[in-house]
């Protein structure tokens, strides 16, 4: 899993039939320090994340393996909205 900031939102009107009702969120990736490493990806969101939070993504084929994404033509996927996380000792981030 990885860390990364919700950046936006991403709509498409026309998309492939599996990925219908699926909610897509941009996110800016981000190292453990909290700074921004210069990615982004497009993420189907499995736990309602908004715009501006920390999240853990998951990608490759384990996207495939939530309830929200099984089956579904997917790289990426959100799978937690992060409260904190330290780093020796020394908190870097808390909600």
């Amino acid at each position: 899993m990885l860390l990364a900031r919700v950046a936006g939102t991403v709509v498409a009107s026309r998309k492939e039939v599996r990925l219908e009702g699926l909610k897509f969120l941009l996110l800016e990736q981000i190292g453990v320090d909290n700074k921004p490493t210069g990615g982004h990806v497009v993420a189907a969101d499995a736990v309602g994340a908004g715009v501006g939070e920390v999240v853990m993504y998951a990608s490759g084929s384990s996207a495939r393996q939530t309830e929200y994404t099984h089956e579904r033509p997917c790289d990426a996927v959100v799978m937690a909205i992060v409260d904190s996380w330290e780093v020796d000792g020394d908190e870097q981030f808390r909600k």
